[in-house]
């Protein structure tokens, strides 16, 4: 995907590493092993790529050792992300690495895209920020954890991310790709959108009154809709798009499905679980956005079937 010419995004920070150190360590012989993975399981089960580190880690373990309820109140910024806070505070410069600074240059075209559709609609779209950080970390939402992949927290509009984690999707997914890591920026991307437009919230109170499997659910249509936004976001840059890109993203979304996930941890599959959807709902609704380039035809609330 080519987006050399764009200026890095100044919405970000660069939070570094936390006192908690990171899972890496532990899962490379640095002490932890399953006890950790169990320890973070409920955490994992509710994160975004929770069942690929469940994979990774118990596969490790054998090999080296023998919705949130936040409101948000984002500040309005020009969607060329030109107020973004720095990472003065920490120490730490954004964007001053390969991976980072890839990552960079998708938000800024995502604040591009969405400000262009914000303006359209009469309304200002205000970005979200880009939070890296190393192993762990806090967030407006409490822990930033990279085993739970990255995530959007509503409560400070921020998106946290460990870069580390392309070279898991590549190394352990088989899911690698310069696309496929943008498209997982622009899945996050999403769910800020869904929380600028109120949808979140929405789902949040819906989920407050329902049962176990309706709120897992309600869920899924969240995530299905955030790929679809983030296929949208690919369509209003097909100019940017090169061969091989779109299969890259179909690819990690395949890989990152309920199903084909539960079935690696697991060898079965419990679709009343689902919270993300299955790989096919998913490639579906990611390829739904990139031939509409439309938001309203990623209203997987209203669809009967996903």
């Amino acid at each position: 995907m080519r987006l050399d010419d764009l200026d890095p995004s100044r919405n970000t920070r660069d939070l570094g590493r936390g006192s908690g150190g990171g899972f890496r360590s532990g899962f490379r012989g640095g002490g932890g092993g399953l006890g950790i993975l169990f320890q973070f399981l409920p955490l994992l089960l509710r994160s975004k790529f929770g069942w690929v580190i469940i994979v990774i880690g118990v596969a490790a373990y054998f090999l080296f050792s023998g919705g949130l309820q936040c409101s948000s109140a984002p500040v309005d910024q020009a969607s060329s992300g030109t107020a973004g806070e720095t990472a003065a505070s920490s120490g730490n410069e954004a964007c001053d690495t390969e991976a980072e600074l890839f990552a960079c240059r998708v938000l800024t075209s995502t604040e591009q895209t969405w400000g262009q559709i914000f303006r359209q609609q009469g309304r200002q779209y205000a970005a979200p920020t880009l939070n890296f950080y190393e192993g762990r970390n806090s967030s407006g939402c409490g822990a930033a954890d990279a085993r739970m992949g990255p995530f959007y927290c509503p409560a400070d509009s921020g998106i946290y991310l460990d870069t580390s984690f392309f070279r898991e999707m590549e190394t352990q997914m088989q899911a690698g790709g310069d696309f496929a890591y943008a498209y997982v920026i622009a899945h996050e991307v999403g769910h800020h959108i869904q929380y600028l437009t109120g949808t979140a919230n929405d789902v949040r109170r819906r989920q407050q009154r329902a049962s176990q499997t309706e709120g897992n659910q309600l869920q899924v249509r969240m995530e299905l809709q955030a790929d679809c936004y983030a296929g949208v976001w690919a369509a209003r840059n097909r100019d940017r798009i090169e061969p091989g890109d779109i299969e890259e993203g179909m690819r990690a979304a395949n890989a990152i499905g309920d199903d084909t996930l539960q079935r690696q941890a697991q060898g079965y599959v419990v679709e009343d679980s689902f919270t993300h959807g299955s790989s096919e709902q998913r490639m579906r609704w990611l390829r739904r956005g990139l031939k509409s380039g439309d938001p309203a035809a990623c209203d997987t609330f209203s669809a009967r079937s996903l």
